[in-house]
């Protein structure tokens, strides 16, 4: 393959350049198979692929016919194609090159168009993360075709139609919206870290790992990396195992200080509800729910949030859910697999002492395997 940096333009009749068929409802059965779009940075793939390609594989068993396959792009990264084998990937199509080394919109939306035209997936996958936004939004406005961003339950209808049934919150996000892609092919969407659960890696799983001949152009690609500056402090909420969250019922921002102090004697981190992140008490990268990240953590410990909707659809896929509020009534209690009714300036300290002396519910719950 040879990836082009130049643009692609689309001439008036919605035709790619060159001249393949944007896909209509009567072209769509050339259409076949569910690509993922693995996302890695420095050779460490985000959790969120394998989420992808762990909902790929439930969904590929209702068309018949239908491989799962994976778009590793990076440089040398043959050890992340190996992984997407693991996570449930029939075929792995390996782009690695030097000019993929870090993301960049246009080598990485050129293989992945070329990857799209010659492969003809029906459905295209890409993590909600600020990289996957920015691939996908190029790739849909290039392909063309339609794109369901943020999607936080993914599924399909069986043949005929194979319809992907992307559904995303709309209308301040008071209701879900399932949004078709009828005539167009590839269908995309973009889902959120933690909505989907990943298979079981299994290291014995065969598969197939393609090497594209990737031939990209430095002179032609506009944008440089002058210099990469690393955070000395990331919250990766979508990869937690443990999270403690707190929310309005804190009173105030001096109460994360103590949640940061449970977090980490548990291994953990710090999450927020959205009163709190919009009260300044926390960073919005702490914000769990609707409009913050969706988390699937072994142990999720809330303390002084209420449990408004908007907050239970980010963590309801929590294994352990522990709550602690003042107030009886409070719907997270009715959430929760362990309900504290007190004062979390009471009960936190106590919790505090458990996990740093190794014992208490708490360190079990983040240690032990197995569902709720």
């Amino acid at each position: 393959m040879t990836a082009d940096t130049r643009p692609h333009p689309t001439p008036p009749d919605g035709r790619p350049a060159d001249g393949t068929a944007s896909g209509d409802a009567s072209g769509t059965e050339r259409w076949e198979g569910i690509l993922v779009v693995v996302e890695q940075h420095d050779g460490e793939p985000r959790t969120v692929s394998w989420q992808l390609v762990g909902q790929a594989r439930r969904m590929a068993a209702r068309l018949p016919g239908c491989p799962v396959m994976a778009l590793v792009m990076g440089h040398q990264v043959r050890h992340v194609a190996q992984q997407a084998i693991a996570y449930g990937a029939d075929v792995v199509l390996l782009a690695d090159h030097p000019a993929l080394g870090v993301y960049r919109t246009q080598p990485y939306s050129d293989v992945t168009l070329h990857v799209i035209r010659t492969h003809r997936p029906e459905i295209v996958l890409i993590g909600a993360t600020y990289t996957g936004r920015d691939l996908a939004g190029a790739i849909a406005t290039r392909v063309p075709t339609g794109l369901t961003a943020d999607c936080t339950m993914l599924d399909v209808e069986p043949p005929p139609s194979r319809l992907l049934l992307a559904s995303r919150p709309a209308f301040s996000e008071k209701l879900m919206a399932t949004i078709l892609c009828k005539r167009h092919r590839p269908q995309m969407a973009t889902a959120r870290p933690g909505v989907f659960e990943a298979l079981e890696p299994d290291p014995s799983r065969p598969g197939e790992i393609r090497e594209l001949a990737v031939t990209l152009d430095e002179s032609r690609v506009a944008a440089r990396v002058v210099r990469i500056e690393r955070q000395t402090r990331t919250v990766r909420l979508d990869e937690a195992r443990v999270i403690v969250a707190g929310g309005r019922g804190l009173g105030g921002p001096h109460g994360f200080r103590l949640l940061g102090d449970l977090a980490e004697a548990l291994g953990g981190v710090v999450g927020a509800s959205r009163p709190a992140v919009e009260a300044g008490w926390i960073g919005h990268e702490h914000q769990i729910g609707q409009t913050g990240q969706t988390v699937r953590p072994k142990l999720y410990v809330a303390c002084g949030i209420s449990g408004a909707v908007q907050h239970l659809v980010g963590m309801s896929g929590s294994e352990v859910i522990v709550a602690i509020d003042k107030d009886p009534q409070a719907p997270i209690l009715q959430a929760a697999d362990v309900a504290i009714v007190g004062d979390l300036y009471e009960v936190v300290p106590a919790l505090i002492q458990e996990a740093r002396a190794g014992r208490g519910p708490l360190v079990a719950a983040a240690r032990e395997d197995g569902r709720r």
